[in-house]
């Protein structure tokens, strides 16, 4: 199943608060990824498979590396109403602090913002939602990508400067790199299954 985009742009000149209010108050299929995506609300099914066990490698992997009053999130939302987005990565590394019950948090808080692409949203991870994050001045952007067209690759972006990140490491599924600070560990890719 691929995404399904819900409505085409804000109509009417619908500010970021109308977006969310639509988002928040409509009854989406339980357990679908629902995110604004430069403003067009999209439909997502739930990750499945290889796609949630990637996830889940890498939590294992960033748990024994955060601060205690840090914690990882696979279903939190990140705003980015510069760019008329509201993402749900794969996964986020944030400040207990600043997470308070609502359903999404501020980009700026966000340490790591991991996507892990599928078929049918590797162009939003790719490209807009890496300008949202740049722009948002997330840290790092870790981009697993079991769908590049030359084959599964892992991008750690980094550097945020407006909408743009420096590659500060780039690879193929199998290579081992360092997550910086404040991270400080290294990522062994060949523990990622090939989707």
């Amino acid at each position: 199943m691929s995404a399904l985009t819900v409505q085409h742009e804000p109509q009417g000149g619908d500010s970021w608060d109308e977006l969310v209010r639509r988002w928040e108050a409509m009854d989406w299929p339980e357990g679908c990824k629902v995110e604004i995506i430069e403003g067009i609300i999209t439909v997502a099914p739930p990750p499945v498979g290889k796609h949630s066990l990637i996830a889940a490698k890498l939590q294992r992997c960033l748990i024994s590396a955060i601060p205690e009053d840090w914690d990882v999130h696979q279903t939190l939302g990140v705003a980015v109403p510069s760019r008329s987005g509201l993402y749900i990565p794969d996964l986020l590394v944030a400040p207990d602090a600043v997470v308070d019950g609502a359903p999404f948090i501020p980009a700026a808080a966000v340490e790591l913002a991991v996507e892990v692409t599928s078929p049918s949203n590797a162009s939003h991870d790719r490209i807009a939602k890496a300008a949202g994050y740049a722009q948002a001045g997330v840290p790092l952007y870790l981009l697993i990508d079991g769908h590049a067209p030359g084959g599964p690759t892992v991008t750690l972006y980094g550097e945020p400067s407006e909408n743009v990140y420096r590659v500060l490491w780039a690879g193929k599924f199998g290579d081992t790199f360092r997550l910086p600070a404040p991270f400080g560990i290294e990522i062994d890719t060949s523990v990622f299954p090939t989707p």
